[in-house]
């Protein structure tokens, strides 16, 4: 008999059969970031086996957002610094009133 911690979440752990679907999946969502920032999402799936024997196990995980997603990226190039001074602007329209 397959131990209750096994790898694939499709095979049934009474009596070894392979599942292709599961009946029905659902996410779940940490509700606190890790050390790095990001947030796991967990999906789940509920199976059962032509056998008629039911189990709920992961089916994958996956990580999002956080300080090592931006670093993927790839640094990004600094733009142009453009200073103005507000009195090289000129009004465009001179019948409105000047601000308070």
């Amino acid at each position: 008999m397959p131990r209750k911690g096994q790898q694939d979440p499709f095979t049934c752990p009474v009596c070894g059969a392979r599942v292709t679907d599961p009946e029905r999946t659902w996410t779940l969502v940490s509700p606190i970031p890790d050390r790095q920032g990001r947030v796991t999402i967990t999906i789940m799936g509920a199976f059962r086996c032509p056998n008629g024997h039911t189990w709920k196990a992961v089916i994958k995980k996956l990580k999002s957002g956080g300080k090592e997603e931006e670093e993927e990226q790839g640094e990004r190039e600094q733009g142009d610094v453009i200073t103005l001074d507000l009195s090289d602007i000129e009004s465009v329209d001179d019948s409105a009133p000047p601000p308070e």
